[in-house]
């Protein structure tokens, strides 16, 4: 039986976890164990540690809603929710996030997949605070907290301080990233111009590279949308055969919402399209007939 290089799971296995779990790592997804406390003794209110940033992207409120297909199956569900909740840390007012997937029906049954995913996010400079990841998928489990202390260039887990480069003005997590994207200016974007979000994965920084494509306007389920369509850049691997296999459209407009991700993997192709939103910000670019 033929094992991934990467995790070391039979290649059955990473096969189905990749097609389940991909689109919900993409944008771009237990019980909470951190508290404040952890955040009293450093210097958060450092200007150096906290630069605004503004947002007219998102608020409190927000719901989306996915859903995930494999060809013409229905495969899994997300949602990314930032709840009503006021929570401070170290004095500072944080978005909270939820970011949850499970995997549906035939895809249930043999492979399931249940991921949550929070994020406390600060208002006012849109970086992560705190971080907390349960993922179940197929049996494989992580469990992770994370508390980012800005003002040390640090993120600490389990008692472990995480160097970060200096060079970095701002770190994100895998949830606080999808939202700091969603502020970025890009209306003077041109075709190839292409956006570094540094963010911290699995005890790394991990260099998450977008390109900017062009605009398209695609049809959905839920109508028309015009679109600004992006590439992450990836390497050609295991997954993908070339590293235009992975696109991802986002609403025209000031809300800058994923409207659809798709990506061609080795056998066959993984979908992933809005199914509903809540508590948007700003008016969709969506077209009237």
């Amino acid at each position: 039986m033929e094992h991934c290089l990467q995790c070391g799971d039979e290649t059955k296995n990473c096969f189905m976890k990749t097609i389940i779990v991909l689109p919900f790592k993409l944008i771009l997804f237990s019980a909470i164990c951190l508290t404040t406390s952890a955040f009293n003794a450093q210097n958060l209110n450092s200007p150096e540690a906290f630069i605004p940033k503004k947002n007219t992207a998102f608020k409190k409120g927000e719901i989306l809603t996915y859903r995930l297909h494999y060809g013409a199956i229905d495969a899994g569900t997300a949602t990314l929710e930032v709840t009503q909740e006021e929570r401070e840390f170290g004095g500072r007012p944080t978005y909270h996030v939820i970011g949850l997937g499970k995997s549906t029906g035939a895809f249930d049954w043999f492979f399931k997949v249940r991921d949550r995913y929070e994020s406390y996010i600060d208002q006012e400079a849109l970086v992560p605070m705190a971080f907390i990841r349960r993922v179940d998928e197929g049996g494989y489990k992580i469990n992770q907290n994370y508390v980012y202390n800005h003002y040390k260039k640090q993120v600490i887990s389990e008692g472990k301080a995480y160097e970060v480069p200096k060079d970095i003005n701002d770190i994100q997590d895998m949830i606080s990233a999808f939202y700091y994207a969603r502020c970025i200016d890009f209306s003077n974007a041109k075709a190839g111009n292409i956006y570094t979000i540094n963010s911290f994965v699995d005890g790394e920084i991990f260099p998450l590279k977008i390109k900017f494509i062009g605009k398209e306007t695609i049809s959905t389920s839920l109508g028309k949308f015009k679109c600004i369509k992006f590439r992450p850049v990836l390497q050609k691997g295991r997954i993908f055969k070339d590293e235009e296999d992975l696109n991802v459209w986002i609403s025209d407009d000031a809300n800058r919402i994923p409207i659809r991700a798709q990506a061609n993997i080795l056998v066959g192709s993984v979908k992933m399209d809005l199914q509903d939103y809540k508590g948007l910000a700003n008016p969709i670019a969506k077209v009237e007939k």
